[in-house]
Formats: structure tokens, C-alpha cells, sequence
């Protein structure tokens, strides 16, 4: 198969598709690679190291996709680069559909198979290749929390494992999954008083088995969320409904309530965001502040440690890649129906009942796909 991996245009976003490492697999496979000129330049993987393992360096990313029957990439495909996708095209990418209507619908008009890494799972029910990203905004989102508590940030001058003598911030995880670990165990790590609550008793009971005294749990009632955004100086949203978009637990009138220079981090902005005042921000512009909270909501938070994200990601994705490329999108997913439910779009319709709910469209299921 002819695989093509264009430079990332979206706003301060240095991943890439595939590491020279991934392409050098790929080649190995039989497979031809197309790669755009400076596409591993944001994580010192300059053209050279591409062209070594054995993919041709094109000037564009019109000439990419033009070269290619399957495009691998890191983010949803920006307004210049649906209008390049054709039907013959298959899409192997994070999508995030659910709360993109006119992405979605360029991507139906487009006619191409678009396979959403956020929405392939596994056997244990688990999203693959979602949990190393999640691992990482986790982890980061506590690191931007602690930065933007500071008071020259415009923060509430906290540091969040206090001192002795001066207690540490409070810090309220909404969400007990992948990411909200990953941010618990940072948050464990600098000393500070966590919380992760969950509408999942089982959820609950693992995580208080796997963290001990270290944190507390708490059912995720709408009163317990209440007390929480109250007393936090960081709330940390990790909320995640496959494929849908994310519930919105804190409302504005919450927000009045809490202490000023308090920090808001949105994990799930990508599906929409869990804050009632969230709305997606850029590397570049990454906060803004509602009746004194400062956002954080950021659409791509790994692409900030673009190096650790895009190796952590291809590590995943590459046998995903590889099963595509041999079998050609249809038979791969008539084989994998794991990888069958990655699929959001083809022909022109959602396949993804999750997303067309979320965005009221109509939801065609795939033929030979057991609804």
C-alpha cells in the first residue's frame, strides 16, 4: 500500500504520524511510504532519518496525499487538508468527531474511510490507542495546573504541595480512568491533597485499592461535585464516553463559588470539554478565565511534549497500520472488530452510532457490521 504522512498544520501541533522507526517497519513490509518535507522536525527527526528508512520526501502535503491510498496522522484533518482527501482514501487518525459537526461533515463529503484512534478498543473494553495520549495529559495537566496556580500567572499563589506549616491546594480529578490516574499519580508525586471522584463504585473500590491512603475517592454525585469545585484550587476534568461527547459536570454557577485564581484543566475538551464555560484552546492562547477560574483547555495537550507523545503514540498505532496496509481497510476491519469500531465515516455516512447521536445525524451502521 501506498502510505503518506503529511506535516501536522494544526496550531502548534510537532507530532507526526510515523517515526522514521515506524516508516523503516513499514518499508520492511513491502509497503511505499510519502513523507512531507519538515513532517519529524518538531521531534528532531529531520528528513534525512525518514529518507533512510526508505520513504520518498515530498514538498507537500498535496503531493502526500495525491501519492497516497492511506494517510496516517496525529490530528483531525484541518479545513485544506479534507478538501485533499478523496474517496479512495483511507484516514487513520485521532478525530474527536463528536464535537466537530462541520469537520464531520466535510470528512462525509469527502467519501474517504476515516478511522478514529480514539474509538478502536481492545478486548478488556479498554481505547488502545487513546491511553498513551490520555497517560500524557494526565500526567501534563497537573504540571500546567501548578504553573498557572502561580501569581504571576494570574493564579491563586499556591504551590500544590505546600510547605510545612501551610497546607498543600486541594486538587479535585473528575474521572477515575486512564488520564485521571496519570494525573492522580502526579498530583501524588508533588504532595498535594487529591481526590478523584467517579460514577463507578467497582472504579472506586480498584482505585483505593491501588493508591491506599494516599488519595480519597468519592462517589461523582452532582452535590459531592458541588463541594468539590468549592473547596479545589485545581479541578482536573478527565471525563471520557467513547466516541460521545463529554457531560458537562461544572456548571458557570459553580464557578461562582470557587476561590479565586483557582485552575480549571480540561482534558476532555477534545470531546467538547466537561465545563460548562470550556471552549478549545491552542498552545499558543492557552488560557482564559471565567469569573476569576482560570481555563486551561487546550485541544492538543501532548503535542506540547510532542518527542515523548508521538513515540508513546506509534507505538500503538503502528500495528494498526501495518494490519490496514496488508489487508486493505475492509478486510482488516472484517477481521479486527476491534478496529471495526474505530471506523467513524465512509461513503459519505457516520458510521459511529455515538458520534451521529452527538452530532444528530443519521447512523448508518457498515455492511457486515453486527449492531
Amino acid at each position: 500500500m501506498r502510505i503518506g504522512v503529511p506535516k501536522e498544520i494544526k496550531n502548534n501541533e510537532f507530532r507526526v504520524g510515523l517515526t522514521p522507526a515506524s516508516v523503516a517497519d513499514l518499508v520492511a513490509a513491502g509497503h511505499e511510504l510519502f513523507v512531507e518535507t519538515g513532517a519529524g522536525m518538531g521531534i528532531d527527526c529531520p528528513d534525512g532519518a525518514f529518507r533512510k528508512a526508505g520513504a520518498e520526501i515530498l514538498p507537500t502535503a498535496a503531493e502526500v496525499f495525491a501519492a497516497s491510498d492511506m494517510i496516517v496522522k496525529v490530528k483531525e484533518p484541518q479545513p485544506v487538508e479534507i478538501e485533499l482527501l478523496e474517496p479512495r482514501h483511507i484516514l487513520f487518525t485521532y478525530l474527536h468527531l463528536a464535537a466537530e459537526k462541520p469537520q464531520t461533515v466535510g470528512l462525509m463529503k469527502s467519501g474517504a474511510t476515516c478511522i478514529a484512534y480514539e474509538t478502536v478498543t481492545s478486548n478488556s473494553g479498554a481505547l488502545p490507542l487513546l491511553k498513551p495520549m490520555s497517560e500524557v495529559a494526565g500526567r501534563m495537566s497537573i504540571q500546567v495546573g501548578a504553573h498557572y496556580l502561580e501569581k504571576e500567572q494570574g493564579g491563586r499563589g499556591v504551590l500544590l504541595g505546600g510547605v510545612p506549616g501551610v497546607a498543600p491546594a486541594k486538587v479535585a480529578i473528575l474521572g477515575g480512568g486512564v488520564a485521571g490516574v496519570n494525573a492522580a499519580q502526579m498530583a501524588v508525586g508533588m504532595r498535594a491533597d487529591v481526590t478523584i471522584y467517579d460514577i463507578s463504585n467497582e472504579r472506586l473500590a480498584e482505585l483505593d485499592m491501588f493508591f491506599g491512603s494516599q488519595i480519597k475517592t468519592a462517589y461523582a454525585s452532582h452535590a459531592a461535585i458541588v463541594n468539590a469545585v468549592q473547596k479545589a484550587e485545581l479541578v482536573i476534568g478527565a471525563v471520557l464516553v467513547p466516541g460521545a461527547a463529554a457531560p458537562k459536570l461544572v456548571t458557570r454557577e459553580m464557578l461562582k463559588t470557587m476561590k479565586r485564581g483557582s485552575v480549571l484543566v480540561d482534558i476532555a475538551i477534545d470531546q467538547g470539554g466537561c465545563f460548562e464555560t470550556s471552549r478549545a484552546t491552542t498552545h499558543a492562547d492557552p488560557v482564559y478565565k471565567v469569573e476569576g477560574v482560570i481555563h486551561y483547555c487546550v485541544a492538543n495537550m501532548p503535542g506540547a511534549v510532542a518527542r515523548t507523545s508521538a513515540f508513546a503514540l506509534n507505538n500503538v498505532t503502528l500495528p494498526f497500520v501495518l494490519k490496514i496496509a496488508q489487508l486493505g481497510a475492509e478486510e482488516a476491519m472484517r477481521r479486527d472488530p476491534h478496529l471495526a469500531n474505530g471506523l467513524n465515516v465512509s461513503d459519505g455516512k457516520v458510521r459511529h452510532e455515538a458520534v451521529a447521536e452527538a452530532l444528530e445525524l443519521a447512523y448508518e451502521p457498515a455492511l457486515g457490521r453486527a449492531d
